[in-house]
């Protein structure tokens, strides 16, 4: 199986990223392969990083998507990871070199991770929705037919390119609330790294995971806690969770856009009131 998560658009509050590093760590996996950035970035869009390497000589980090290979602990296969960050260019390229390796390697299932605002209430465990594109994969491992149409980030094209080469894949996707969707999830990565262990057919240990989503519910509802309007917001989300249950549907972009934009006017609308009324005081 190759499991691959990319920083950027499909990672809202960073949770694939973070469950895709936290499961390398765990896994004790290797890096052994990295794809060459020069073709697939704008180094004015995401800019290499300068470090001191024992405070003297000066080294140049340039944006990674980087392989680890690692055997999964009570499962019959191994795992290849894959953790980079999305490109700014030759997208197409970009996912046929993916696809290619992954035929080279004999893969026999790619799934992608990814994270996307929703309305969701932080003290609720984070829903995941699963889709893969093969009818027969959709029976096989329980998920669903994807129904989402809309703008897409890498991972869309990846899947793409997988289904051009004749690669089985599937898409697992934690929602995150879009009130706090600037701090990172470890709920988002504990709900998608659950959900990939069914899919490997083991239980992993995510007791660290477990603590760090305990940590940052409190956090987060002391934040909260600090607006009225704000923790009455997350009382009716929490109401609303509660009726539904597990099921959630994969908002379209066109409603996600348009519920973000309804947040973040009333958000200004409530910052301009609380102005005014600490000038006339």
């Amino acid at each position: 199986m190759l499991v691959a998560a990319f920083r950027g658009w499909n990672d809202g509050a960073q949770g694939a990223s973070l469950a895709a590093s936290f499961l390398a760590q765990s896994w004790g996996a290797e890096r052994f392969a990295d794809v060459d950035p020069e073709e697939f970035y704008d180094f004015q869009a995401v800019r290499p990083h300068v470090r001191l390497e024992e405070g003297l000589t000066r080294r140049i980090d340039w944006p990674e998507n980087v392989f680890y290979h690692a055997a999964v602990p009570g499962a019959n296969r191994d795992a290849v990871l894959l953790l980079g960050v999305e490109p700014n260019t030759r997208w197409r390229t970009f996912a046929d070199e993916i696809a290619a390796l992954t035929v080279e390697l004999r893969i026999e299932l790619v799934v992608t991770l990814g994270a996307l605002l929703a309305d969701v209430p932080h003290t609720r465990p984070a829903p995941v929705t699963g889709s893969a594109s093969d009818p027969e994969l959709v029976q096989e491992l329980g998920l669903t037919s994807s129904r989402y149409e809309g703008p897409t980030g890498i991972v869309g094209v990846l899947h793409d390119a997988c289904r051009s080469a004749g690669l089985p894949s599937a898409s697992l996707w934690a929602a995150v609330p879009h009130y706090v969707s600037l701090a990172a999830s470890p709920k988002a990565a504990l709900a998608l790294c659950d959900r990939l262990g069914a899919l490997l057919g083991t239980s992993l240990d995510l007791s660290d995971l477990e603590r760090a989503a305990d940590a940052y519910e409190l956090q987060v509802s002391a934040a909260v806690a600090q607006d009225e309007e704000t923790e009455a917001y997350v009382h009716e989300l929490e109401n609303r969770r509660d009726a539904l249950g597990e099921e959630l549907e994969v908002p379209s972009g066109d409603t996600l856009a348009a519920e973000l934009t309804r947040f973040l006017r009333e958000h200004e609308e409530r910052s301009r009131e609380s102005g005014e009324e600490g000038q006339g005081s």
